[in-house]
């Protein structure tokens, strides 16, 4: 299915991904999954969050520059060969998985991915 997905930039110094999460714990929103990635001068936080658009409007508010973006979820077995399976499938229809981030659990795995084409992966991909 495709979900909203909020990237935050933030500078790369200490405390910043604490004040982040206040912001959000301030306004009662839950963070359901994250991915951190970092280059020396800043990150990218990538979040999906309980409710997408006042998240974005109260990190907007404290200065952070916010984009809100169309992401897949899937949830696939936790088995060998699941992702490979799904990945063939984007693969065949010349669909770039642009990055991805997960985790698994009771047997299944969770995956959230960037694709060059969200609309028709997500009709491949469930």
């Amino acid at each position: 299915m495709i979900i909203k997905q909020l990237s935050v930039f933030v500078q790369n110094e200490a405390g910043r991904l604490v004040k982040v999460t206040e912001i959000l714990h301030d306004a009662a929103i839950n963070i359901s999954a994250l991915s951190l990635a970092e280059t020396e001068e800043y990150g990218v936080l990538r979040m999906i969050v309980s409710d997408t658009d006042k998240a974005a409007e109260v990190l907007r508010q404290s200065g952070y520059k916010v984009k809100i973006i169309d992401v897949i979820c899937i949830v696939t077995p936790d088995v060998p060969g699941a992702l490979s399976e799904k990945l063939k499938l984007l693969a065949a229809e010349k669909i770039d998985v642009i990055y991805m981030y997960g985790y698994s659990n009771d047997g299944k795995a969770h995956l959230v991915l960037k694709t060059s084409n969200p609309k028709r992966a997500s009709e491949l991909l469930l």
